[in-house]
């Protein structure tokens, strides 16, 4: 008898019937994990399962197709099946004894002696006949969205815009499994003392090769450590830690953080600064201003980050003109970066999607401009990889602010430092990190 609460395959079908009908998987995994009384391997396990699943749904229902036919099949049976079918194709460690057994229970239990009986023979026969070969798709467009499993418009946007053998690499690379990185707190810990503290309880912790004040952790989930609960780290990407370390901060100075939730980005702010300066952190809706200040004072910079609920556009009569020595603009985006994170974010965006938030992208651009004093700088990020939202968001607000200059993106370890152009793209095969992209903005004397 399966326990519903000790199973990760059980609990993996859950979470992905939840996806598939729009839930959020790294929040979904983030809410059972907690909830459940998982041991480590099976948080592994139930983690690489659920992303697993949905990193390659196309390739796996091109897989699964010829078993099940036109079948109509239960939402969870279906996921059933793709889970079993991942764990029989990518994780060779795992036996094919364990996955057949308790898929099989999990039909019985969930369901009745009919589905138990049809996932029954679905299994065998896959593991009777094996899987239909990729080489057998004739189309070439077909044969790259099947294989590396993301919706046609990326891989036309990519190619379009990097070429096919660069967008062959990014997409081969957002199917591997997202590393464990984290910041380290320089206000209360060494980065040496940080990692021996980590490796002393049993983690794997190693110094970042992207990001100053980055550790890559494995093995055991860093935000159950001691040193997450007292704020002398927090979990974090790479690519996302350089947004600080390119604002040439210094202690003195006034900072907005115009789309600042969750707050990673304006604690990492505060830790650069002193700490008398002050952060105006801002974010459209409550719940995220809520964790902008949980996340504050966990890491000690709650007198620091000053979280407000605004929408950064309409920032004009709050703060008088020329204010701030630096202004960050996260810019909100279609998180294509995210797609190891959040690998249902390559089925759900469209390019209209993408399209629309360069628009908002320059609205706030606008909003803040007048507000950066002489000398200033805004620096502009997204998690996305997009044209339409980077580059092209930079060259329109340049010809709308002539006072502004694109200046040298710098990152303390020198990241393409051979690169011809000002701006700093990050793809996700570059570092294995996240994908990113950081323009700097000087406003003229």
């Amino acid at each position: 008898m399966i326990d519903e609460q000790r199973n990760p395959r059980w609990l993996a079908v859950d979470i992905l019937v939840k996806v598939s009908k729009g839930a959020y998987s790294n929040i979904e995994l983030k809410n059972v994990i907690a909830e459940s009384k998982l041991s480590q391997l099976d948080i592994n396990l139930l983690t690489e399962i659920v992303y697993g699943v949905i990193q390659r749904k196309l390739t796996l229902e091109y897989y699964l197709s010829p078993f099940i036919q036109n079948k109509k099949v239960q939402d969870w049976v279906y996921q059933l099946l793709l889970s079993a079918e991942f764990q029989m194709i990518y994780l060779d460690r795992v036996p094919t004894r364990a996955i057949f057994n308790e898929s099989i229970e999990i039909a019985k239990t969930k369901g009745h002696n009919g589905i138990r009986a049809f996932v029954t023979g679905v299994l065998h026969m896959m593991e009777r006949k094996g899987f239909p070969k990729l080489d057998a798709i004739e189309d070439p467009k077909e044969f790259r969205i099947i294989k590396y499993s993301v919706a046609p418009w990326i891989i036309q946007q990519l190619d379009a815009q990097l070429g096919e053998n660069k967008a062959n690499q990014i997409l081969a690379s957002i199917n591997q499994p997202a590393r464990q990185t984290a910041r380290i707190n320089t206000q209360k810990i060494t980065k040496a003392e940080a990692i021996q503290a980590l490796n002393d309880q049993g983690y794997k912790a190693s110094v970042s090769k992207v990001a100053e004040d980055g550790i890559v952790v494995a093995n055991v989930n860093v935000a159950r450590s001691q040193l997450f609960k007292n704020g002398s780290l927090t979990v974090q990407d790479e690519s996302a830690m350089l947004v600080a370390e390119t604002m040439q901060l210094k202690p003195g100075m006034t900072v907005l953080d115009a789309c600042a939730a969750p707050g990673g980005k304006s604690t990492h702010i505060a830790q650069r600064l002193g700490k008398n300066d002050h952060i105006l952190a801002l974010d459209l809706h409550s719940k995220k201003v809520a964790l902008i200040r949980s996340n504050a004072k966990r890491m000690g910079f709650a007198n620091q980050i000053d979280a407000k609920v605004l929408d950064a556009r309409k920032i004009g009569p709050i703060v008088k003109d020329d204010y701030f020595d630096r202004v960050l603009v996260d810019a909100p985006c279609s998180g294509i970066r995210l797609i190891r994170r959040k690998p249902e974010i390559r089925y759900e965006k469209a390019l209209n999607d993408s399209e629309n938030l360069h628009k908002i992208q320059l609205e706030i651009l606008d909003a803040v401009a007048a507000k950066v004093k002489n000398n200033g700088i805004i620096t502009y990020s997204t998690c996305t990889i997009l044209k339409q939202e980077n580059e092209n968001t930079i060259t329109e607000f340049l010809k709308l602010h002539p006072e502004f200059n694109l200046i040298q993106t710098q990152t303390q370890k020198q990241l393409k430092s051979l690169r011809k152009t000002p701006y700093l793209n990050i793809y996700p095969d570059d570092f294995e990190s996240d994908g990113f992209f950081i323009a700097c903005l000087q406003k003229r004397a």
